[in-house]
């Protein structure tokens, strides 16, 4: 993993780039940081720091916050260095479009993006 501790070009770390994106991925899913807290079973001091760029969040917690928002697991390892953003481009995009239509309700979005990630991870096994 990048050392998350070196500014980017913007000059902002890492961590509060991906604590950040967490934090508006939140508020997008009108969640407060007590429901997010009951939906990925992690403290809510702990959100709240890693959403404030002070913790590096582990594999696990990345896992299940990008759950219980509805993210790509890929788009926040991406976020937190431990992927690089050339992985995934097309993925992204496409779950990003979806979030992002104003047709659909939050319900067929997340049912939506539940069908789509599981025809893609289908075919990513049958290539395998």
């Amino acid at each position: 993993m990048q050392n998350t501790d070196e500014p980017t070009p913007t000059g902002e770390s890492p961590r509060r780039m991906l604590g950040g994106f967490i934090r508006a991925q939140r508020q997008m899913a009108n969640l407060s940081l007590r429901q997010l807290s009951v939906l990925t079973e992690v403290s809510n001091p702990y959100l709240s720091q890693v959403e404030r760029g002070m913790h590096e969040p582990s594999v696990r917690v990345l896992k299940s916050i990008g759950e219980a928002l509805n993210v790509s697991a890929e788009t926040l390892f991406e976020r937190a260095g431990l992927t690089s953003p050339a992985e995934n481009l097309d993925d992204e995009a496409t779950e990003n479009t979806i979030r992002a239509d104003p047709r659909l309700s939050e319900e067929q979005r997340h049912a939506l993006l539940g069908v789509y990630r599981s025809y893609v991870g289908a075919n990513t096994e049958d290539t395998s």
